[in-house]
C-alpha cells in the first residue's frame, strides 16, 4: 500500500469486541519499555534492541500485496480500539512507518510463522502466508499496549515466532444453550487475538438441534425447541415456555466466511449415535425406542440412540451432505461419545442385525457406523474426528481422535498411528469452575484453575518419540448446560483462553506460570480496551473469618490464582499500593469491615472486594462455603423460579446431598436456623443412577437432619412441608442439645431427590 492512509479495503476485518494477553521469551522486565512484559503467547525468540519506534495516526501503514492487506487491517482496527486512532489516518504524516509483507523466501515451512523487526524508523512484519502475517499483526498490537493501557512507542525488537501445535482449538456448545450469530463472531474475534485457529462448533445434542437441514426441516422445527424444567418452563399464565434456537444455512455461511477471513477453521459436530434425543424427537423412525421423545430440558447422559438401520445411515449421510457443503474445512466431528447401548441390547432388530453381520458387541456396531461415515466423508475430501470412545472398536486409520476422558485415549490412539487432539476433562473443560469462590456462576465445582490449565502438557514424556507427531494439538471445551447467557460463556473462557493460547503455541521449555502471572495484567488491560468481560473470581480476594477465643475475629485472606501482594484496609477506604500488605491471619474486632485487592506493580488488578464482619456473620455459613460430605458429584446449580433474570444458586452433591460445616463453634449454640430451597432434579445418569443416594423419610415429605459429622450421632430433626414458601425458600429452626467446643455439623434432607430436591442455602447458629 503506497499511501499513508488506511483505505476502506483495509478495514474489512473489524474485530467486534475481544483482545489478548501478554508474554515473551524471558523473565519479565520491570521497566515500561520492556517488550517481554506484553506478549501472550510467549514467542519463540525475542531480542530487545536499543531504542523505540514512535507511532501515531500519522505513521504510514504499508501493505502493497493483496494477501498482506488483511493483517494490516487487523492491526489498524485493534489500534483504533485501543488507542482511538488508526495508523495512516492522520493529517500530518510522521517519519515512521509500519509495513506488512508476504515473503515466500522466509526460512522454514510453517505457514503460521512470522518475523517482526522494529527499529527507530519502521516496523516490518513478514510471514510466508496470510495466516502468519495475522499472528504477527496481533503481536505488533500487543507491543503497542501494556498494563497501563495504550503506548505511543513500539520497542525496538526482533521477534521470530511460530506455533508449537497446528491445532489450537476452542469448542462452543450451542446445543444446550444457544448463542446468537453475533456472540459466536465475538468468540471468533477473541480466538484471533489469542492466536487460536480451530473453532469446534457443537451443534446437536439431546437438548437441541441447531443447524438448518433443508431436506429435513423437522430437525429444527421440532428438534430446535424445548420446554425448560421446573417453574421456568411455564409463564405467568401457566402456558408452556419454548426455548428455541437454530442457525439458518445463510447464517452458517456467514459465520464460516467470517472465520475464514480470520484464518480460523470451523469443525462442525453432529453427534451420533448417542446424544440423539432431539433428532429422534423430530424423526421418531430413526430411534431404537417406541417411546415418544421430545428435546430434553435435563442434563446428563441419556440412553436414546439412533437405530442401526440402513435407512437411518442414509438419512445421516444426507444430513452430512448438506453439512459438508456449508463447512469447507478439512475436518468433520461425528461425536461418538457416551452412547449407552441399553436400547440396542434390548432391541431384537438390532441384535438380529448384529448376528447377520457377525458382530459380537454393540461397540462393533457403532464402529461399523463410524467406518461408513468415515468413508462417506473421505469421498468428499473430509477427515472424520470423534471423541475417544470411538477407539473402543475398530477405527479407520485416517480417523482423528479427540481425547476427553483423560490423555490415555490420546496416547492409545497415537500409538496406533491416529492423529490426536488432547482435550482432557481434567484440565481443558471450561464448564468446570475456575475457583472455589462463592461468586462463581453455576457449573461443575470441580475446578480447572488458571494454573491447572496452564500446567497441562499435551505430549507426555512416556509417548514414544516416533509417535509424538500424531499429537496435533490441544482444545478447550465449553459445555453450556449452565451457561444461559453469553456473559457466562465469557466467564468460562476468560482469562483461561490466555493460558490455553500459551499451552498451544509456546514450548514447554519457555513457559513459566510465575512469568505468565506477571504478564497477565497487560492482558486484563487489553480486555478492558476491547470490551471483553473476563471472570473476576480468579483475581478477587477470598476471606475466611472465624470467631477467636479472645473475643476477636481471625481473618485470613488469599487469592486463588497465586498472586501474593494483597493490600487491605479496615477503615472503610479503598486499598492502595501503600496500604498494609497481607502477610498472616489478622486479629480484628468481631465488628469490622475489610476492603482488599490484589496488586501487581503497585496497581490493583480490579476493584477491591468488601467484607463486612459481624458477630452474626461469624456464626453463619452459606452452602458455597461448606464442604460436601462426599463430593461424589458436586454441582453448582440454579433454582428454576424465573424464565429470565437472576436465580438462586446452590452447591449440591446430587449423588449424596449433604453439607458439612467443619469445626462449627457449637459451645454456646441453642438452635440452628436453616434456609433451604427446592429445585427440580433435572439429571439423567444412565448407568451411574445406582450411585444416587438418599435417606428414607419418616414423615410424608421428609425431614431436615442435623448430625455431629457426616457419620456421627443425630443432633436434631424437623419435618419438611410439601413445598417451600412463595419466595421459593423455607426457614427452619432446629433446637440443639447442649454442646461443648467445636464440632463438624452435618445437614441433609431425607426423602427421594426425584422429582425435586431440597437444597441448603444458609445455616446460622443461634446463640443462647
Amino acid at each position: 500500500m503506497a499511501t499513508s492512509r488506511v483505505s476502506a479495503a483495509l478495514l474489512l476485518l473489524p474485530l467486534s469486541l475481544f483482545a489478548c494477553g501478554t508474554s515473551t521469551a524471558g523473565k519479565p522486565l520491570a521497566t515500561p519499555e520492556s517488550a517481554s512484559s506484553t506478549l501472550i503467547p510467549i514467542p519463540t525468540s525475542l531480542v530487545r534492541n536499543r531504542g523505540s519506534l514512535r507511532f501515531d495516526a500519522g505513521t504510514a501503514l504499508h501493505a502493497s500485496q493483496a494477501s498482506s492487506k488483511p493483517a494490516a487491517a487487523l492491526f489498524a482496527d485493534l489500534v483504533k480500539r485501543s488507542h482511538g486512532f488508526a495508523p495512516g489516518t492522520g493529517m500530518k504524516q510522521s517519519a515512521s512507518s509500519i509495513a506488512f509483507e508476504i515473503d515466500p523466501a522466509l526460512r522454514g515451512n510453517n505457514d503460521e510463522a512470522y518475523v517482526i523487526d522494529i527499529d527507530a524508523k519502521r516496523a516490518l512484519v513478514r510471514a510466508r502466508s496470510a495466516r502468519g502475517l495475522q499472528h504477527g499483526a496481533v503481536t505488533l498490537w500487543q507491543l503497542a499496549t501494556d498494563a497501563n493501557g495504550p503506548r505511543s512507542t513500539l520497542p525496538a525488537v526482533r521477534i521470530e515466532d511460530a506455533p508449537r501445535f497446528a491445532w489450537r482449538g476452542a469448542m462452543l456448545d450451542s446445543a444446550r444453550h444457544f448463542q446468537s450469530v453475533d456472540e459466536v463472531k465475538r468468540l471468533i474475534d477473541a480466538m484471533v487475538v489469542h492466536k487460536l485457529n480451530v473453532f469446534h462448533w457443537h451443534l446437536t445434542d439431546d437438548q437441541g438441534w441447531r443447524i438448518e437441514i433443508k431436506r429435513y426441516p423437522k430437525l429444527t422445527e421440532v428438534g430446535g425447541c424445548r420446554q425448560p424444567s421446573g417453574d421456568a418452563g411455564t409463564n405467568a399464565n401457566g402456558e408452556p415456555v419454548r426455548y428455541c434456537g437454530w442457525y439458518t444455512q445463510a447464517q452458517i455461511r456467514d459465520v464460516v466466511q467470517y472465520a475464514a477471513e480470520r484464518n480460523i477453521q470451523i469443525v462442525p459436530e453432529i453427534d451420533i449415535p448417542g446424544h440423539a434425543t432431539a433428532i429422534i424427537a423430530a424423526y421418531p423412525e430413526l430411534g431404537t425406542t417406541t417411546e415418544p421423545l421430545k428435546p430434553v430440558a435435563e442434563w446428563g447422559v441419556f440412553v436414546n440412540l439412533l437405530n442401526t438401520e440402513d435407512s437411518t445411515m442414509v438419512f445421516m449421510e444426507q444430513v452430512f451432505e448438506e453439512l459438508v457443503a456449508l463447512f469447507p474445512g478439512r475436518y468433520v466431528h461425528i461425536g461418538g461419545d457416551e452412547a449407552v447401548k441399553d436400547q440396542w441390547i434390548a432391541s431384537p432388530r438390532v441384535q438380529a442385525q448384529m448376528k447377520a453381520l457377525g458382530l459380537k458387541t454393540e461397540m462393533q456396531m457403532q464402529s461399523r457406523m463410524v467406518a461408513r461415515l468415515e468413508k462417506f466423508l473421505a469421498a468428499r475430501g473430509k477427515r472424520l474426528v470423534g471423541w475417544d470412545e470411538i477407539l473402543e472398536g475398530e477405527l479407520p486409520q485416517s480417523a482423528t481422535v479427540m481425547s476427553w476422558r483423560g490423555i490415555e485415549g490420546g496416547l492409545q490412539a497415537a500409538g496406533k498411528g491416529h492423529d490426536v487432539v488432547m482435550s482432557p476433562v481434567s484440565h481443558l473443560y471450561l464448564d468446570y469452575l475456575q475457583t472455589e469462590s462463592p461468586n462463581e456462576p453455576p457449573g461443575r465445582p470441580t475446578t480447572v484453575t488458571l494454573r491447572k490449565l496452564y500446567d497441562f502438557e499435551p505430549v507426555p514424556d512416556d509417548l514414544a518419540a516416533d509417535r509424538r507427531h500424531h499429537i496435533l494439538g490441544v482444545q478447550a471445551n465449553a459445555w453450556t448446560e449452565h451457561m444461559r447467557t453469553y456473559d457466562r460463556v465469557q466467564h468460562a473462557f476468560f482469562p483461561r483462553m490466555a493460558a490455553l493460547a500459551e499451552v498451544g503455541w509456546s514450548t514447554s521449555q519457555t513457559r513459566s506460570y510465575d512469568d505468565f502471572l506477571a504478564r497477565l495484567p497487560a492482558q486484563l488491560a487489553r480486555y478492558r480496551m476491547l470490551g471483553i468481560a473476563p471472570a473476576r473470581t480468579p483475581f478477587e480476594v477470598s476471606i475466611d473469618a472465624s470467631a477467636a477465643n479472645d473475643g476477636l475475629a481471625s481473618v485470613s485472606l488469599s487469592n486463588a490464582t497465586g498472586y501474593r501482594d494483597i493490600r487491605y484496609t479496615t477503615d472503610g477506604t479503598e486499598p492502595t499500593a501503600t496500604s498494609p500488605r497481607y502477610e498472616a491471619a489478622l486479629s480484628l474486632p468481631q465488628t469490622a469491615t475489610v476492603h482488599a485487592a490484589v496488586f501487581v506493580d503497585g496497581k490493583p488488578l480490579q476493584s477491591a472486594d468488601r467484607f463486612a464482619i459481624t458477630p452474626a456473620s461469624l456464626l453463619e455459613r452459606t452452602d458455597e462455603t461448606m464442604k460436601m460430605c462426599t463430593g461424589a458429584l458436586k454441582l453448582r446449580l440454579e433454582d428454576d423460579t424465573t424464565v429470565d433474570g437472576e436465580r438462586a444458586i446452590f452447591n449440591v452433591d446430587i449423588f449424596n446431598p449433604c453439607w458439612e460445616w467443619v469445626k462449627a463453634p457449637l459451645a454456646s449454640t441453642r438452635a440452628v436456623s436453616l434456609r433451604v430451597g427446592r429445585i427440580p432434579y433435572y439429571f439423567q445418569l444412565a448407568h451411574d443412577e445406582s450411585h444416587r443416594k438418599f435417606k428414607p423419610a419418616s414423615t410424608p415429605h421428609g425431614e431436615a437432619v442435623l448430625k455431629a459429622g457426616c457419620d456421627g450421632p443425630t443432633l436434631a430433626t424437623a419435618p419438611l412441608p410439601a413445598s417451600p414458601g412463595a419466595n421459593g425458600f423455607l426457614e427452619l429452626t432446629l433446637p440443639l442439645p447442649a454442646q461443648t467446643g467445636s464440632k463438624d455439623l452435618c445437614v441433609y434432607f431425607t426423602g427421594d431427590t426425584r422429582p425435586a430436591m431440597w437444597v441448603l442455602d444458609r445455616i446460622r447458629l443461634l446463640p443462647h
